[in-house]
């Protein structure tokens, strides 16, 4: 199965259903199912310094090491002007990604918590779990 590694509390805001879209860097051209993995990192100062998006999640929900969701990983979009001022009506959306010019949108559906989450050591990357 594939699997992509983020820090929390990004992982839990997909397992919630308040991130559906996740903004990389690169592309990819991977569509299908894929694991969403809850790194070991600590959240950065940053991420918890910014209050309105520590008011999405709570903190006792979050699950370090650990494999916490599936989704339905379904198309890549390069960022565009318009993309980002469509998204920017989102509030919540918005403000768990980085959104500029020349990065990718990864847009998830079909979220799905799992029963229990599953510990495993993260990667760089999509990668694969067995």
């Amino acid at each position: 199965m594939k699997v992509l590694s983020l820090t929390e509390p990004y992982a839990t805001l997909i397992k919630n259903g308040s991130k559906t879209i996740e903004t990389r860097s690169w592309k990819t051209n991977y569509r299908g199912k894929l694991y969403i993995h809850a790194s070991s990192t600590k959240i950065p100062k940053e991420y918890k310094n910014n209050e309105a998006l520590m008011s999405l999640v709570n903190l006792n929900e979050l699950n370090y090491g650990n494999i916490i969701c599936s989704c339905e990983l379904v198309d890549c979009i390069e960022m565009t002007d318009k993309f980002i001022e469509d998204i920017k009506k989102n509030k919540n959306e918005y403000i768990t990604g980085v959104y500029a010019i020349g990065r990718y949108a990864w847009i998830l559906k079909d979220i799905k918590v799992l029963d229990k989450p599953i510990k495993a050591k993260g990667h760089l990357g999509i990668w694969n779990f067995e």
